[in-house]
């Protein structure tokens, strides 16, 4: 199983997507739901800085109209704002056992809808005082 988290730092927007796993084809579906849930387009326009995955470099990427990528360095997680939602996505799963990887998916799914409300403590978490400000 696998999580996707965007976020946008200036205003702990933040977006999940569960995955079974992971590839170059479920990555195209992530980006055109999230292309079309934001809008995205000619007159609409995001920045996603992402990590080197084999899945976001494939040359079978499909981006979005409106929707740009920028590729962070090699091994540097730290750069990455939504790597700090790990540790609030992980405090209701740590040290527990699950009996299926339906019953994990579930207290991840409302784990997720909660954090989609805090966005106060997702912009203190990953609003870096060096990350781009828009409109500053």
């Amino acid at each position: 199983m696998w999580l996707y988290a965007f976020v946008h730092p200036q205003t702990g927007e933040n977006y999940w997507w569960i995955l079974p796993y992971v590839n170059t084809e479920l990555f195209n579906q992530v980006l055109a739901d999230f292309a079309s849930e934001f809008e995205l387009g000619v007159n609409k326009r995001i920045l996603l800085a992402i990590d080197r995955a084999g899945w976001h470099t494939s040359k079978n990427l499909k981006i979005p109209e409106g929707l740009h990528l920028t590729f962070l360095p090699s091994h540097s997680p730290e750069l990455q704002p939504a790597e700090r939602l790990w540790t609030l996505v992980d405090e209701p799963i740590a040290n527990k056992t699950f009996e299926t990887l339906d019953d994990l998916e579930e207290i991840l799914f409302h784990r997720c809808q909660s954090l989609l409300q805090q966005q106060d403590l997702i912009q203190g978490l990953t609003g870096f005082h060096w990350w781009i400000k828009i409109g500053a």
